[in-house]
C-alpha cells in the first residue's frame, strides 16, 4: 500500500517516559532539591559495597541530608532476596521514594522493590511470562509506585528503561512496568570520572549493545532507530575515548549522553537473543554483565545478519562515521571497539567452561528476548555454535 511518493509505514509501538534528566557537572547536588521536587521527604538509598566506598558517595549522602536511610549492599547480580530486604526497609523506614547510587543492578533493584512494595505478594508472580517462539504476557500492574532518583555510574542506560531484570533459578526474572521508570536522573560527568574506567568500559558495550538490538527488533520504531544510530555513533566515539583518557570529564559526559539515548532505545524496542544469552551466561556463569556483552556482540550480529542486513547497514555506517555501509563489517567494528577498549573478546577467559555451553543454550531458549529477535532461533544446537564460536 502506498500513499503518495512513499510506503505506507509498517505499524509499529513507541513508548515514552516522564523521566526528568539533569546532566550537568556536579548534577549529584541538586539530589535533594530533585526529590523535594518529587514530595519526597523519606528517601531510603541503595548502592552496592563497592560503591559505598567511592567518595562520591559521600557527596549524595550530604547532598541527601539526615533524612536519607541506608538499604542493604546490591550484589552486582541482584536476587529476589535483596530485592525482598529492600522492601522491607522501605517499610521499616516509611520511605516516600528511592534513590539508586551505581550500575543497572542497583537501579533494577529500587525498581523490583518499588513494584514488590506496590503490588505485594511474591515478586516472580508481576514476572513477564514467555512462551516459545514470540509470545509475550506482560501482567497488568497498576499500583502506584514509589518514585526512583537514579545516579547511574555506569553506561548500560538501565536508568531510562521501565524494565528490569531480577535473578532467579537459571536465567533472570524480567520485568516492565511504566510506574517504575525513574522520575530523575542525574548525569553528572565529574562525579563520574572518578569511577573506575573498567566499570564504565565494560558497561558501556552492554549500553551498546541496546542500540544495536533496538536498530533490528521487531518492536523496533522509527524513534527508537533514530536514537540507535546516534547512540551507535556516540559509543563508538566515546569508548575509545574513555579508555584513552580516563579521567577526563567531557569523554565520561558523551558516554553517560550515549547511554541515556541506549536505555531510551531499550525502553521502546526492548532486546533480542544477544539479551537473553548474556543473562543466562550471568545467571549460570556467574558472568559479569558488561564483560557478556563485549565477548558476544559480534558472533550475535553475524548470527542476525541474514535478517536484518538494512539495519546492520545502518550499524556500519554509525559506527564507522559514514566510512562503510556493508552489513557484514559491523562484527569486524565491534572487534575494533572491543580491542581499542581492552574487553575481554573470548568466553574461556571469563572462566566459562566449555562444558557449561550446551547447559547455557538451553536455557537462553526460554528467555524473553527470543520473542524479538530478527532471525528465528532453530533450536539448542544453533545457540550452542553460536556459543562455541565465542568460547
Amino acid at each position: 500500500m502506498t500513499s503518495g511518493l512513499f510506503p505506507f509505514p509498517a505499524a509499529f509501538q513507541s513508548h515514552s517516559l516522564l523521566t526528568r534528566v539533569v546532566f550537568r557537572p556536579g548534577a549529584v547536588d541538586e539530589a535533594g532539591s530533585e526529590l523535594a521536587r518529587l514530595g519526597v521527604h523519606r528517601p531510603l538509598l541503595l548502592a552496592s559495597r563497592r560503591s559505598r566506598t567511592l567518595p562520591q558517595y559521600g557527596r549524595l549522602v550530604d547532598a541527601l541530608g539526615a533524612c536519607a536511610a541506608q538499604s542493604v549492599d546490591v550484589p552486582s547480580h541482584s536476587s529476589v532476596d535483596t530485592v525482598e530486604r529492600v522492601a522491607r526497609d522501605i517499610a521499616k523506614h516509611e520511605a516516600d521514594g528511592l534513590v539508586a547510587f551505581g550500575g543497572g543492578s542497583v537501579i533494577d533493584t529500587a525498581k523490583a522493590a518499588a513494584l514488590l512494595a506496590a503490588e505485594g505478594g511474591e515478586l516472580a508472580r508481576h514476572a513477564t511470562r514467555f512462551t516459545p517462539p514470540d509470545t509475550v504476557r506482560v501482567p497488568a500492574l497498576r499500583s502506584a509506585k514509589l518514585p526512583i532518583l537514579a545516579v547511574p555510574l555506569t553506561a548500560s542506560g538501565a536508568e531510562m528503561t521501565p524494565s528490569f531484570g531480577i535473578a532467579h533459578g537459571p536465567g533472570k526474572l524480567l520485568f516492565w512496568d511504566e510506574r517504575c521508570a525513574c522520575r530523575v536522573v542525574l548525569l553528572d560527568p565529574v562525579l563520574n570520572a572518578g569511577v573506575p574506567a573498567r566499570i564504565v568500559l565494560d558497561s558501556g558495550m552492554n549500553g551498546l549493545a541496546h542500540c544495536l538490538e533496538g536498530l533490528y527488533s521487531r518492536q523496533r520504531s522509527p524513534y527508537a532507530t533514530a536514537l540507535a544510530l546516534e547512540g551507535l555513533a556516540r559509543f563508538a566515539a566515546a569508548l575509545p575515548a574513555v579508555a584513552e583518557r580516563p579521567r577526563d570529564a567531557a569523554a565520561r559526559g558523551e558516554l553517560l549522553v550515549a547511554a541515556n539515548l541506549a536505555g531510551i532505545v531499550l525502553a521502546s524496542a526492548r532486546s533480542c537473543l544477544h539479551h537473553a544469552l548474556c543473562h543466562v551466561l550471568g545467571s549460570r556463569c556467574g558472568v559479569a554483565h558488561g564483560a557478556a556483552n563485549a565477548v558476544m556482540l559480534p558472533h550475535v550480529a553475524d548470527y542476525n545478519l541474514p535478517a536484518a542486513g538494512a539495519e546492520l547497514a545502518m550499524a556500519a555506517a554509525a559506527l564507522s562515521a559514514g566510512r562503510e555501509t556493508r552489513p557484514e563489517t559491523v562484527a569486524d567494528s565491534l572487534r575494533a571497539l572491543r580491542q581499542a577498549v581492552g574487553a575481554p573478546s573470548r568466553l574461556r577467559d571469563l572462566d566459562v567452561a566449555a562444558e557449561a555451553l550446551p547447559d547455557v543454550a538451553r536455557h537462553a531458549l526460554s528467555e524473553r528476548g527470543l520473542a524479538l529477535n530478527p532471525r528465528r532461533v532453530a533450536g539448542e544446537d544453533e545457540l550452542r555454535r553460536l556459543l562455541e564460536a565465542a568460547w
